[in-house]
């Protein structure tokens, strides 16, 4: 059975009915200090089934994705598509092109680099051999920072909170091995594939296996300008190499390198210098583009496995979209408040949105104001078809192996956003009851922390309570 680990030690777990139960009874699961805002309410109903705290402000992390994925679909609608594309400034005459060609990038979070090839071979196949001008790598699409307000700087180098730029190439992520050395205290070397036009490297020291010093001393990465890294810290003798991974800092400047890379490849030579196009600048004739997916299929994706990079791309678009006007994260948060009003009678309030992935922890907003998504999407679900598109408990997505939901029986009956961050365990999404009932329902649990001895079965306590209390949510409404 799977959760055996968690579920041992949980026979205590009992069913109360559901009117006669506290919530208090079901927070005595959680660790001391746990804040829960909780509320659930069956869809097309005006009163809840249960309402604690449900006004109260909390860190949404992932559950934000859903407001997104709504504000997308009312927006840019279900085909959009992303589009990537070489144009050109100038004619072309036996073979070179007089003039500037441009890569023009819109913050396709599914672009990769097979896909500059393809783009770059119909250059070839077109005749090009020669272009007197320079490469632009046009990333008007966008403008101010890649990275949103409140996003924590040390998760910055990890690839599920790469910069969301309009230039994205094999979702901005690469990766490297790095070596120990063979006699202590002589630095680890680092090895990275040709492939990845970065620089990397080693200022970490190699400790002797099993050294007292390995507890306290981390591995820890510098960025430099033009995306190059610097690994220190210690790393402990082995015989394997420490596999890792590193965010691009420079979505623009990494882009430029492989389309660069791949015109010498195809031996199609320029005589001008590889620049940043960043002001918005009329289009030139296209010579090769290439689509993402349709957003549906992104925003399924997205939803499915939390994916913060299609999330934040998404984000900036509807901004860039709604005000016509580069997308920041401003115009994205100002236009996804008033799509909400304004084509599904939403009022966000108080609500603070920074971003459309909920990495930041600036953002805020209450289960109320949450429910009221839910409860449009449920009214709506036959056109916009959005809840097959969330994680279904026990199948799929990040809701898979979720021991609370698996132990209150009720996989395949949850569909919801799962939203984790540093001690926060939420859930939004739908619960079809024992008797049918569609119930809607937002879990906002901050503040969890256990003893830094218990940190291995740190999900023991969400287990007991998630297991207790959608049991009875399942049983009795």
């Amino acid at each position: 059975m799977r959760f055996s680990s968690l579920i041992i030690g949980l026979t205590s777990i009992f069913t109360l009915n559901a009117q006669a139960a506290s919530v208090d009874d079901y927070i005595k699961q959680l660790p001391p200090g746990a804040n829960l805002a909780l509320l659930v309410q069956k869809t097309g109903a005006q009163n809840p089934v249960v309402d604690y705290h449900g006004q109260q402000m909390a860190l949404p992390a992932s559950t934000q994705k859903v407001i997104t994925a709504l504000a997308a679909l009312l927006q840019l609608g279900p085909d959009y598509r992303f589009t990537t594309t070489l144009e050109r400034k100038g004619n072309v005459k036996d073979g070179v092109l007089e003039g500037d060609l441009i890569a023009r990038f819109t913050g396709d979070p599914t672009l990769r680099r097979q896909n500059i090839r393809n783009m770059v071979a119909a250059l070839k196949k077109a005749g090009i051999g020669q272009i007197n001008g320079n490469i632009l790598i046009d990333t008007s699409a966008f403008a101010s920072h890649d990275k949103a307000p409140g996003w924590p700087w040390n998760d910055m180098t990890q690839c599920f909170s790469a910069p969301p730029s309009a230039a994205i190439i094999d979702r901005n992520c690469f990766s490297v091995s790095l070596y120990s050395a063979t006699q202590e205290n002589e630095p680890a070397f680092v090895r990275i594939a040709s492939y990845y036009p970065v620089s990397v490297f080693s200022q970490v020291r190699t400790l002797p296996k099993g050294s007292a010093e390995s507890r306290f001393c981390e591995l820890d990465v510098v960025v430099g300008d033009l995306n190059r890294y610097t690994l220190t810290g210690c790393l402990s003798q082995r015989s394997d190499p420490l596999p890792l991974a590193f965010a691009i800092q420079d979505g623009a400047g990494y882009a430029g390198a492989i389309i660069k890379d791949e015109l010498r490849q195809a031996n199609i030579r320029y005589s001008g210098t590889l620049l940043r196009q960043t002001q918005v600048n009329p289009p030139g004739i296209a010579m090769a583009s290439t689509q993402s997916a349709p957003l549906r299929e992104l925003l399924r994706i997205m939803l499915k496995k939390s994916d913060n990079m299609i999330a934040d791309t998404v984000f900036r678009t509807i901004g860039r979209q709604f005000y016509g006007v580069p997308g920041t994260w401003r115009a994205g948060a100002n236009a996804v408040r008033q799509l909400l009003r304004q084509k599904a009678g939403i009022e966000l309030g108080n609500t603070i949105i920074v971003d459309g992935s909920g990495l930041s922890r600036h953002n805020l907003i209450s289960p109320a104001t949450m429910m009221q998504v839910l409860q449009y999407i449920a009214a709506n679900d036959g056109k916009l078809n959005f809840i097959s598109m969330l994680p279904l408990a026990g199948h799929d997505g990040s809701l898979q192996y979720r021991a609370g939901l698996d132990l209150a029986g009720v996989n395949g009956k949850v569909s919801a956003k799962t939203g984790s961050l540093q001690g926060v365990y939420n859930l939004a999404g739908f619960l079809t009851t024992a008797s049918g009932q569609r119930l809607a329902f937002v879990q906002f649990l901050s503040g969890y922390a256990v003893e830094p001895a218990n940190q291995r079965n740190r999900r023991i306590p969400l287990a007991r309570f998630e297991g207790r209390l959608y049991k009875d949510l399942y049983s009795n409404n």
